[in-house]
């Protein structure tokens, strides 16, 4: 069977949401408790320049959450990253924070947290990190919780050694914060 501009092609690859296809150049996903806030969270980033998500574009007609698609490859899991995969990353959640700081949406935070800017919700292109995607666990929180999760699974889950961490102590922490929290969840 030939792809159609309108054939729904399944995304596999996600835990928490089922049904997510693609369309076109778009996403559609099944509504959930967070749409409303992950769409002012997309419009809020598109305001404010930031390109690194996708932007919602409403409901289509089966009241599914319709997103842009971000071209380029989503590893289904972990594995390595390189120094500069990595260094990209963190300058990408950075841009992220520092777009969602001092807004109507952090209640009080200092900023929202993709709460997963793992490989697995990581656009990359030309094994770049360039977007995240799949912003369903954003809240407001610390900057810390959204790094010590991406140390773990960026960093330390893809190398085999590290160098020492003890002038990291604060990153440390959040790293074991965030996996006690998976745990639990």
């Amino acid at each position: 069977m030939a792809d159609t501009p309108d054939a729904e092609v399944l995304l596999t690859g996600g835990r928490i949401t089922p049904g997510v296809v693609r369309i076109g150049d778009t996403v559609r996903r099944p509504t959930t408790a967070s749409s409303a806030f992950v769409a002012e969270l997309l419009a809020q980033l598109e305001q404010r320049w930031f390109i690194g998500a996708p932007r919602h574009l409403g409901l289509d007609e089966a009241c599914r959450d319709t997103f842009s698609y971000l071209p380029g490859w989503v590893p289904a899991r972990f594995q390595h990253w390189t120094d500069t995969q990595v260094v990209a990353a963190g300058a990408l959640l950075r841009s992220l924070h520092d777009a969602t700081r001092d807004s109507g949406l952090t209640a009080g935070h200092p900023v929202i947290c993709h709460h997963d800017p793992g490989p697995n919700n990581t656009v990359l292109r030309d094994g770049r990190p360039v977007a995240f995607i799949d912003f369903d666990t954003a809240a407001p929180g610390d900057p810390l919780e959204n790094l010590g999760y991406m140390a773990s699974t960026s960093c330390v889950s893809s190398k085999t050694t590290a160098p020492p961490a003890a002038d990291r102590a604060d990153v440390v922490t959040a790293m074991l914060d965030r996996q006690s929290r998976n745990a639990r969840w």
